[in-house]
């Protein structure tokens, strides 16, 4: 069995299991400024072949955490059932409870980017920050559901304060380590742990080659990427190929599109086709789309990207 798929198996039947559901299982971003929990591929049968399913299709939308409302827009406008709903988290923020009960009422989990930004690393490494951690751990062990968390992402990037060219691996890796200890010590073993990088394109001299900043296979469940379509040209082999081929020479944990979208002027709704068949063909977790309007407009909000994704998602 793949990796992905054994990964794929566990949290999906974790999200059955708290929804109640009983279920047989064959085994741009805009540049903002371990216990181990894998999940499941749930087959049903099938009158005739169809692509291997996406387990896990998430948005990243205005209007979340505050709400589920813009989830269940997406989902009817383009006919796709989410699992992840991903939002950012800054530093003393605490865990959105609430949000994640009503999003877990939808079968869908919170993905969390907890962004270190306004602390050092030496200082969560070193215990200061353990008040905020303790507290946060709390929150998501008696919210009881799964819960993916990503630690300080994108920190092969120079854009960010916990990150190349502004902090050393070493601290990174001391601070995520210390992060996922405190976590263990107060029993929230609810957490998949989600290291996510920048996907690495060639003569970007701001994003490095991540393997220095990997904080090893015992404190890191999935593995994440980020990375965005521009131009007409570009194309998933292009896009994320080096950085999976970058990150199989650290590790075989199962890997997910954390954030992607495409301009208007990449052919948006060629790009969602070419995104899912990418993530098909390398056996990849799944995607995350933004659904925001940033640097560039990565919105679904045409009928032909609504009928795309839906389409690509479904297939």
């Amino acid at each position: 069995m793949k990796p992905f798929k054994l990964a794929a198996a566990i949290l999906m039947l974790a999200i059955a299991a708290f929804a109640g559901v009983k279920v047989g299982m064959r085994v741009e971003h805009d540049r903002k400024a371990p216990s181990r929990h894998t999940t499941a591929v749930i087959r049903t049968v099938r009158t005739a072949p169809r692509a291997e399913p996406v387990p896990f299709i998430g948005v990243y939308m205005t209007g979340v955490p505050d709400s589920v409302t813009p989830l269940k827009e997406f989902q009817s406008r383009t006919g796709t059932k989410l699992r992840l709903a991903m939002y950012y988290s800054s530093w003393d923020q605490p865990f959105q409870a609430t949000f994640a009960v009503a999003a877990a009422r939808l079968n869908i989990i919170p993905l969390v980017r907890l962004q270190p930004a306004g602390v050092s690393l030496a200082g969560i490494a070193d215990g200061s920050q353990d008040d905020y951690l303790v507290s946060y751990a709390d929150s998501v062990r008696s919210y009881g559901r799964p819960v993916v968390l990503s630690f300080g992402p994108g920190m092969n990037a120079d854009w960010n304060s916990w990150g190349y060219g502004n902090a050393s691996p070493s601290d990174f890796i001391a601070a995520w380590r210390h992060v996922v200890t405190v976590f263990r010590a107060q029993r929230a073993d609810n957490v998949t742990w989600l290291w996510t990088v920048e996907s690495v394109t060639a003569g970007d001299a701001g994003i490095e080659n991540p393997d220095a900043w990997w904080p090893g296979k015992g404190y890191v469940t999935w593995i994440g990427m980020d990375g965005y379509y521009y131009r007409p040209d570009e194309t998933f082999s292009t896009l994320f190929g080096p950085t999976v081929t970058d990150l199989r020479a650290v590790t075989s944990d199962p890997i997910l599109v954390t954030e992607t979208g495409a301009a208007p002027q990449a052919g948006k709704a060629a790009k969602i086709a070419d995104l899912f068949a990418g993530v098909r063909a390398d056996h990849l977790l799944g995607l995350v789309w933004s659904d925001v309007n940033g640097k560039e407009d990565w919105r679904i909000d045409t009928p032909a990207t609504f009928a795309a994704f839906g389409k690509a998602a479904n297939q």
